[in-house]
């Protein structure tokens, strides 16, 4: 990432899975968004780049809402705090239920080639 952001420019790390940019409001503030399955997601199409989902910019004095899609900024409307809440718990259970349901694969992927192991070697657990 460059040091100084342009406006109306979406900077892609593939290498460190994030994007930036200026605050769309003009405020100047550096906005960055991880990408990854629980994170943003970034879609490239020929009419420019598409960030799924909206940015919401809460933390910022602006509070600015807004969806890049297809390398233009859609205005949203701005959350109450509530929205804002229960937006946050969602992220929250999203990325337990994805973190969850990945160690879950993995401890049975364990499970099985510990099974394939023992079978292998004749052990029992009797």
């Amino acid at each position: 990432m460059p040091r100084e952001l342009e406006p109306g420019v979406l900077y892609v790390s593939d290498e460190f899975e994030t994007a930036a940019h200026l605050c769309a409001c003009g405020c100047g503030s550096k906005i960055r968004t991880p990408l990854g399955p629980t994170e943003w997601k970034l879609r490239e199409t020929e009419m420019g780049p598409s960030l799924y989902p909206s940015i919401g910019n809460w933390q910022l004095p602006c509070q600015s809402h807004y969806w890049i899609m297809k390398g233009e900024t859609k205005w949203d409307i701005r959350w109450t705090p509530e929205e804002i809440m229960d937006g946050r718990r969602r992220e929250m259970a999203t990325r337990e239920a994805y973190y969850k349901g990945l160690n879950e694969r993995r401890r049975s992927k364990l499970r099985m080639f510990w099974n394939w192991v023992k079978n292998f070697f004749g052990l029992s657990e009797n």
